[in-house]
């Protein structure tokens, strides 16, 4: 089955910046979230209860609970209404499936779908704020509460942004994630087409040499140093219930940073190799392959590292985002179909095979290379037994 990728991407697109933050405005942010967090763990807890009650518990009876809250509770009044109310919408978002599913008759602690507690320590601060509840001036992003954040503009932003999530991660860093209306950017026309297979040994296998992307093996290059913090971790690991050392802390601070390194290597290699796929060819044919079930096989570790799945994604934001047509083709048998003349192989070929022999035709290519030229003919780029 082959679809068009027009559906995979939404109609808009997110633009983040690195926030400067003085220590005032720090602090009311951290507030700000800690007023959230309440409000969170308030509609988890009441969440928990309309289940345990067998009553209902939407978002009306939560805006409810917020304007109650707010009204009696000063601490809470003295934060901006718009991040409680879009951590309400989130909450609505990421509640469990209705009570007459199975999940939902299971006991609280069963139940896979239901929304968790936010611990003080354990959540990074995650703030939503719509049009009503920020502007830009000057180049500053003022926010709703009276805080004003120095952004570092990059790069500018293409429309007036509708939204603006404010997140600190894991190695203490403020960003701004501006959420904006995506806008179709032509390229010229190329006359050319490509077919793409995604593999474990190549990341993507194409019908045209040039455009190969290789294995960059960015988490192996980091292993060793990352192997050497995770010891220093180990061995200075904390008892329960007591602080960590201050080796065990710049040790965990250095594998955050190194984790954050890797991930931006293979998103900066995915979007790099995306751009001039699209840039050198009107239209694709790419495997619609779900690359979570490596998860539970041997190649694990090399298919995380290959980032299969971030890769993906970013050749489907870029085709979208340039025009470009692009077709997911189903990977069922693409391995087993013959490009030439679709006679399908008898029994599924082992991975040490890495050399696609038609039994019907004789016809002889790399395993991977006809799997790409078969996305071509399957999603009709080119003529062919379907």
């Amino acid at each position: 089955m082959t679809t068009r990728a027009e559906t995979e991407v939404a109609g808009h697109a997110r633009y983040t910046y690195r926030l400067r933050l003085s220590s005032s405005a720090r602090a009311a942010l951290e507030a700000e979230w800690a007023r959230c967090r309440w409000v969170w763990n308030e509609c988890v807890a009441r969440s928990k209860k309309a289940h345990a009650e067998q009553v209902a518990c939407g978002p009306a009876a939560l805006d409810k609970m917020l304007t109650q809250a707010r009204s009696v509770n000063g601490w809470l009044r003295q934060g901006s209404s718009v991040p409680q109310q879009q951590l309400i919408r989130d909450f609505g978002k990421s509640r469990a499936k209705p009570l007459g599913d199975i999940k939902a008759r299971l006991p609280v602690r069963q139940r896979a779908g239901m929304p968790r507690y936010k611990k003080k320590h354990a959540s990074d601060p995650s703030l939503n704020y719509t049009q009503r509840g920020f502007r830009i001036k000057d180049g500053r992003l003022r926010l709703a509460g009276g805080v004003t954040a120095v952004v570092v503009w990059s790069r500018n932003l293409p429309k007036p942004p509708s939204s603006v999530r404010i997140y600190r991660d894991g190695l203490g860093h403020w960003y701004a994630s501006f959420v904006v209306a995506t806008t179709t950017e032509s390229l010229p026309a190329t006359g050319r087409d490509i077919g793409i297979d995604w593999g474990v040994r190549e990341t993507a296998t194409t019908t045209s040499d040039a455009h190969d992307l290789h294995h960059a093996q960015h988490g192996t290059s980091a292993s060793q140093k990352l192997a050497r913090y995770q010891r220093t971790m180990s061995r200075r690991k904390p008892k329960r219930g007591q602080a960590g050392s201050k080796g065990y802390r710049e040790a965990k601070r250095q594998t955050a940073k190194l984790h954050k390194k890797v991930a931006r290597q293979r998103e900066d290699t995915g979007r790099k190799w995306a751009k001039r796929v699209v840039r050198d060819h009107d239209r694709l044919a790419v495997e619609d392959f779900r690359p979570r079930f490596l998860a539970k096989s041997t190649m694990a570790r090399k298919a995380a590292d290959a980032a299969i799945g971030a890769t993906k994604h970013a050749l489907i934001h870029m085709a979208v985002k340039h025009g470009r047509e692009l077709y997911l083709v189903h990977p069922a048998h693409t391995t087993m179909d013959c490009a030439q003349c679709g006679a399908r192989a008898k029994h599924a070929l082992p991975l040490s095979e890495r050399t696609y022999t038609c039994t019907a035709c004789g016809a002889m290519s790399p395993r991977d290379k006809s799997s790409a030229r078969v996305m071509l003919v399957r999603a009709g780029l080119v003529p062919g037994w379907r």
